[in-house]
């Protein structure tokens, strides 16, 4: 190569011409014996690696753990807004409930999915601000729950028809507010009762149906059979088989029992058995405005489904001290290859705090509740205190529920 490039510079070539030779040649050289030269790749999207596998593990990872998800779902109770609240939610020119739920609040808008029982209706100044026995509360309330983190709103209840036909519309209207909302058990029309409740969360379909087992007496307009879901196993049947090919996993909330009674009845194990017939994953159950076990029931087919008989009172101004006492399920479905499994499952406790002359509501999380709060509670001189609750806790909640930090 060396006499190569002499040859060249013994003929009489321009000195520009000299020089590019010299340059190529420098090029050439460089590209057999020396560093390559480096070029900037364009810079990738950053990529999400999963994470090193453990020295200890000498199997490598599937595509099928890789592909696993969870997804945590919440639950809780009786969201029972009495006078009391309404009075004590009262601003200048508004309603404020929000500090109701501030204590409650992260651990609502930790899960994927939260659930709500809205036992009282929502449906604002236009029908009046009123308690027991016909409610009514500002919407601004439904405002309140949805900044907590509910999403799936339940409707159907005893007192669903306290206000008329009208007042569930205008609930209707008013959670189109908010596109994530999924108001439940109460619709329009027929053709919005037909149509399927489903909300997907990674990749996971979920599926919601709502029923009560009545309206305090109250019939529903002979024009307007569909306006709120009632408890008819013909129907349930239907509604339930039609559901459950179009989802992962099929939530039923039931509003049955009897009231003020930790022991579910004859008829809420019945139907509790009916809804695992038809192959439903998940029942939450409210009314009773006390706590109520959680078990795993078998279906015909040998499938298991897990009811919360039911979550107590949320928020309420009953002043009786087993109902300052609910519950919060909370469970982790995890979907391995397009398998979707409830992995676990908790009934944590909640306590619905209010002061001397029914103020200061809040709802706190019983790991949280301390005995200066229960000093506090306008129940304090009723015997209502720290041990009481824990103990009221763990006598209807069994050890397979308790959190790991449960009292």
């Amino acid at each position: 190569m060396l006499n190569f490039f002499n040859g060249f510079l013994q003929k009489k070539y321009s000195a520009k011409r000299v020089v590019l030779l010299a340059f190529i040649a420098m090029f050439f050289f460089a590209g057999c014996v020396g560093k390559p030269i480096e070029i900037e790749a364009p810079k990738a999207s950053p990529k999400v690696l999963p994470p090193p596998i453990s020295i200890a593990d000498t199997s490598r990872k599937t595509p099928r753990e890789i592909k696993e998800q969870n997804i945590t779902l919440i639950a809780v109770g009786d969201n029972l807004i009495h006078k009391q609240i309404i009075r004590e939610a009262k601003t200048k020119n508004s309603y404020d409930f929000t500090p109701i739920y501030e204590k409650i609040k992260p651990i609502v808008q930790s899960a994927d999915l939260a659930f709500i029982n809205q036992e009282t209706p929502i449906a604002g100044e236009a029908f009046g601000y009123t308690g027991y026995p016909s409610f009514n509360a500002p919407t601004t309330l439904g405002d309140a729950i949805y900044a907590a983190g509910f999403r799936a709103i339940n409707h159907a209840s005893n007192h669903s028809m306290d206000k008329g036909k009208k007042a569930i519309l205008t609930m209707i209207d008013f959670w189109k507010k908010y596109p994530k909302a999924i108001p439940l058990g109460i619709h329009a029309s027929q053709e919005d009762r037909d149509s399927p409740k489903i909300v997907s969360i990674k990749g996971v379909k979920i599926g919601f149906l709502a029923y009560t087992y009545g309206l305090n007496g109250i019939k529903l307009p002979k024009d307007s059979p569909y306006l709120v879901s009632l408890i008819n196993r013909e129907i349930m049947a239907k509604e339930i088989d039609a559901l459950r090919p179009l989802c992962d996993f099929l939530i039923v909330s039931a509003h049955w029992g009897n009231e003020y009674e930790h022991t579910p009845s004859k008829q809420q194990e019945k139907l509790a058995n009916f809804l695992a017939d038809h192959k439903v994953d998940l029942v939450i159950g409210h009314h009773p405005h006390v706590l109520q076990p959680a078990k795993w029931i078998e279906g015909k087919d040998g499938a298991k489904t897990l009811v919360y008989y039911s979550l107590g009172n949320f928020v309420s101004a009953q002043n009786k001290n087993p109902r300052m006492l609910g519950g919060m399920a909370r469970i982790v479905l995890t979907k391995r290859d397009k398998k979707v499994s409830l992995e676990n499952a908790e009934l944590l406790g909640v306590v619905t705090h209010f002061e001397k002359g029914y103020t200061g509501f809040k709802v706190y999380p019983l790991s949280d509740y301390t005995g200066d709060l229960a000093k506090r509670h306008a129940l304090s001189k009723e015997k209502l205190d720290i041990n009481y609750l824990q103990k009221l806790y763990r006598s209807v909640v069994s050890k397979e529920f308790r959190a790991d930090s449960a009292p």
